[in-house]
């Protein structure tokens, strides 16, 4: 079995002289849960469309299961951005009728239905129209509706929006369950908390280019870790001041600062024999939010003065 369902090399794509992504290369491990992570408009839905077929690319190729797109469609499911099901339709037509186009059994596709619903506590919907549900509940109807015929890969384009809290919740579980069946899926968010309970792993697109792939726990680490430490209220200022790092800040009665994994028992060893004392003290390590946050107004400032450098070259010429 190829260790790759998904391997889209290079991809490149021009919008007139707007170049929307720009050589995106992604390789998602089978079997895993692999998020394509961005601001909005940084490239993640034109480079899904391309890795899946859907548009050409100006440049770059992309292959699924070892073969080309086209030639693999009935074992990949598909929840794009937009959203649309047949209004007059009920939820467990709705959902066969999906898996038929992808070569489903209509009685099988009805029953698989009912089946999914109930289990994701949907059941009181099963045979009520789409055009009497919530959008929501209709984007749940089309969610089972991509993945009824047990697809191998499956694909989502931003999945969490415009769900509540608890549909969240029932999607999160589901994608779980898909990949413990076996399905490697993958999705694009820009909401960062679905990706870090989620991901296996995952890549960072900003600006048209990919410029971060890796794990969660990679993304994290390229920020320090956070240190909150409070010493006894007899403590000096000062002589906290001397016992920490340089550019500790004062917060309250607390002081924070930034430490690398290799300072973290040099610190302790620091506190415990200052005779300071603790009267608290946390040690964090940054958000996958935070990570995205960090990596993302990088690629800003660079871009900010790149146009900067161009402006003034324009003026001088």
């Amino acid at each position: 079995m190829n260790d790759f369902s998904v391997e889209a090399i290079g991809l490149t794509k021009y919008f007139g002289d707007f170049k929307a992504v720009d050589n995106v290369s992604l390789t998602v491990p089978t079997g895993s849960i692999y998020g394509v992570l961005g601001p909005n408009g940084a490239g993640k839905t034109t480079s899904l469309r391309m890795t899946l077929g859907i548009i050409d690319p100006d440049e770059g190729s992309s292959r699924i299961f070892g073969a080309r797109p086209q030639s693999v469609r009935h074992r990949i499911g598909y929840l794009p951005e937009e959203r649309g099901l047949y209004p007059g339709m009920k939820a467990r037509e709705a959902i066969a009728f999906m898996g038929a186009l992808r070569g489903l059994d209509w009685s099988e596709g009805r029953r698989r239905a009912a089946t999914f619903m109930t289990e994701l506590g949907l059941e009181r919907v099963i045979d009520e129209k789409i055009r009497k549900m919530s959008k929501g509940m209709a984007q749940m109807i089309q969610l089972i509706g991509s993945i009824v015929h047990a697809p191998d890969l499956i694909v989502l384009d931003e999945p969490f929006s415009g769900l509540d809290p608890v549909n969240q919740e029932r999607l999160e579980m589901l994608v779980r369950r898909e990949r413990d069946r076996g399905a490697t899926v993958l999705f694009s968010t820009h909401v960062m908390a679905h990706a870090e309970r989620l991901c296996d792993r995952l890549a960072i697109i900003a600006r048209s280019q990919r410029r971060f792939e890796g794990t969660v726990d990679d993304a994290r680490s390229l920020l320090p870790m956070q240190v909150r430490y409070t010493a006894r209220a007899d403590a000096s200022p000062a002589s906290i001041a001397a016992l920490l790092p340089a550019g500790a800040e004062p917060r309250g009665d607390s002081w924070f600062f930034p430490i690398e994994d290799a300072d973290v028992e040099p610190l302790l060893a620091r506190i415990t024999g200052s005779g300071l004392g603790v009267a608290g003290l946390s040690i964090t390590r940054p958000a996958l939010h935070d990570a995205f946050v960090h990596i993302v107004r990088q690629v800003d400032a660079s871009f900010d003065a790149d146009a900067g450098t161009d402006a003034v070259e324009e003026a001088l010429a």
